[in-house]
C-alpha cells in the first residue's frame, strides 16, 4: 500500500498536468497577462502617437499589425488595451469576490433566517440590472470612465459571488465534520473560516475564472459605446467601434482586436473548465482510477 501511493500520487499529477483545456487556457491567459505586464515597461511605438502620413498601413516590417486611420501602431495600442481590460476585469473581479463571498457565506451560516432572505432578494434584485445597464445608471452620475466600467461590472460580480458562495457553502454545512465543529461550540464565524471557505474554495477559483471572462466581454462593450475607458487610452472596444467605418477599406481594423478579446475569453473560459477538473476531488479520482 505504501508503494502504491506515491504512485498514484505521480499519477494524479501526470494527469493534472496533461489536462488540455487547463493548458491551453492557461498559455492563452498567461499570453494576455505577460502582453498586459510588457506594455508597462515597452511598446514598439507610442500608442498615441500619430502619424498621419502612416495611416492605414498593412502589418509589415515597421509595424507588425499595421496602423489605424490616424497612424497609430495597431500592436502597440493591443497591448496597453490589453493592460487596460486586464486591470478592469481583475478589480472587477476583486470587488464581486471581496464582497459576494461574505455575503453568500452570511447567507449559508443563517440558512432560512432572514439574513439569507435579505441577501437572496439583494441578489435577485442586482441580476435584474446586467452590467451594461448598471453602467449606464452609474455614468449619469459618476460620468465615463474605467471607474464607472469597474464599478458597473462589480455590482454584477457581488450578486454572482453571493449566489456561488452560498451554494457551495451549504453543500459543506451539510458534511459531518462541520457539523461536529459547530456541536464543539465553535462560533460560525470560525467554522466559516476553518472550514467552510477552504472547501468551497475551488467552486470560487472556477467562477472567478468565468467572471473575469464575462469582465472582459462587459468591459469591450462598454468602451464600444463610449461608458468604459476614455480615449487617449486604448481599449479593445474602442478600436472595434473605431474599425467599424473602416470595414471596407480596411478590414484588419476590426480583426485584431476582436481576435484579441475571443483569444482573451477563450482562454479564461478553457482555463475555468480545466481548474474544475483539476479542482474536484470526485473527477481526480476517477480519472486516477
Amino acid at each position: 500500500m505504501k508503494a502504491r501511493a506515491p504512485a498514484q500520487a505521480s499519477r494524479r499529477h501526470r494527469h493534472r498536468l496533461a489536462h488540455r483545456s487547463f493548458l491551453a487556457g492557461a498559455a492563452l491567459s498567461g499570453l494576455v497577462v505577460a502582453m498586459a505586464a510588457v506594455s508597462l515597461v515597452w511598446t514598439p511605438y507610442d500608442p498615441a502617437a500619430q502619424a498621419i502620413v502612416d495611416r492605414l498601413q498593412g502589418p509589415g516590417a515597421r509595424h507588425w499589425l499595421g496602423t489605424d486611420q490616424y497612424g497609430r501602431d495597431v500592436l502597440s495600442m493591443i497591448m496597453v488595451g490589453a493592460r487596460n481590460t486586464v486591470a478592469v476585469g481583475a478589480a472587477a473581479v476583486g470587488i464581486g469576490a471581496g464582497i459576494g463571498i461574505p455575503l453568500g457565506l452570511l447567507a449559508a451560516a443563517r440558512a432560512e433566517s432572514w439574513i439569507d432572505h435579505a441577501v437572496g432578494r439583494l441578489v435577485d434584485l442586482t441580476f435584474a440590472f446586467p452590467a451594461i445597464l448598471s453602467a449606464i445608471l452609474v455614468t449619469a452620475l459618476m460620468g465615463p470612465g474605467a471607474a464607472t466600467a469597474i464599478l458597473a461590472i462589480g455590482i454584477f460580480n457581488i450578486a454572482v459571488f453571493a449566489r456561488v458562495a452560498r451554494g457551495a457553502a451549504l453543500a459543506v454545512y451539510g458534511r459531518e465534520f462541520v457539523r461536529a465543529a459547530l456541536a464543539l461550540g465553535r462560533s460560525r464565524a470560525d467554522v466559516a473560516l476553518r472550514h467552510v471557505l477552504p472547501n468551497a474554495s475551488s467552486a470560487l477559483i472556477v467562477q472567478a475564472t468565468i467572471q473575469f471572462a464575462v469582465a472582459i466581454l462587459a468591459e469591450a462593450a462598454l468602451s464600444y459605446l463610449g461608458l468604459g475607458v476614455q480615449p487617449p487610452q486604448p481599449s479593445w472596444g474602442k478600436m472595434l467601434y473605431d474599425a467599424q467605418t473602416l470595414m471596407f477599406m480596411a478590414p484588419l481594423q476590426a480583426v485584431f482586436p476582436g481576435l484579441a478579446i475571443a483569444l482573451a475569453v477563450l482562454g479564461l473560459n478553457l482555463l475555468g473548465d480545466g481548474l474544475r477538473d483539476v479542482l474536484d476531488p470526485r473527477l481526480v479520482q476517477s480519472r486516477a482510477a
